[in-house]
């Protein structure tokens, strides 16, 4: 099993274990708690395949992800009740799960196409999409909504592994440079409020005067 492979099953599980953390947060059935582990365990990895156009997506050619999510599932239905915090838990495991998949997606973008540009693109996406997909389905805040750098942790990831791997790096240290750097990015924003700057509101306008 190469390196992408062990990356791509830790992202997926990860991933999972959040939303099914976020499905505990919400009292569901053991349905729902396997219903979010598995859409937010492939969400950002199916939008990836989708964009190169590798069809069949990733979980079709091997349903091993999809048992995976669903194992992730059942376990958390029967022991996030134990955790002290699930949210804190979630963020966490979020984090744990960008940082993983960010790279995942960067190397299948640059495998792909050659362009480091794309490369960005798919490792952001991929590291990204199923968490704002289990937000909105449980009904969490965005994590794109919310003050703490997100996106720009992954972009961080991406672009380092990209970065290391054009430069020559072997595939598992570049992987380890990016991972690092994005849960740096990610931890410290968790950790210390690392926010980007906000744009300034505009005086206020009267509706009439729009139309």
């Amino acid at each position: 099993m190469s390196v992408l492979d062990l990356l791509d099953y830790a992202g997926v599980a990860v991933f999972a274990a959040t939303g099914a953390l976020s499905a505990s947060r919400k009292q569901l059935d053991i349905i729902g708690y396997i219903f979010l582990a598995s859409i937010t365990g492939i969400g950002g990895g199916t939008l990836r395949d989708v964009i190169l156009g590798a069809t069949p997506v990733f979980w079709v050619k091997n349903p091993l992800y999809l048992v995976i999510c669903a194992s992730v599932g059942v376990i958390l239905f029967l022991s996030s009740h134990r955790l002290d915090s699930r949210y804190r838990a979630l963020v966490w495991l979020d984090a744990i799960g960008l940082s993983a998949y960010c790279v995942m997606g960067a190397a299948k973008g640059l495998s792909a196409t050659g362009s480091p540009v794309v490369a960005l693109v798919t490792g952001m996406l991929t590291a990204t999409f199923g968490g704002i997909l289990r937000d909105l389905l449980a009904g969490e805040p965005s994590v794109l909504l919310r003050p703490e750098i997100y996106v720009t942790a992954a972009l961080t990831g991406s672009a380092v592994f990209t970065l290391a791997t054009l430069a020559g790096l072997p595939l598992i240290a570049a992987s380890a440079l990016g991972i690092v750097s994005a849960f740096i990015v990610r931890g410290g924003a968790l950790k210390f409020g690392w926010t980007l700057p906000t744009g300034k509101a505009g005086p206020g306008r009267d509706p009439d005067d729009v139309l």
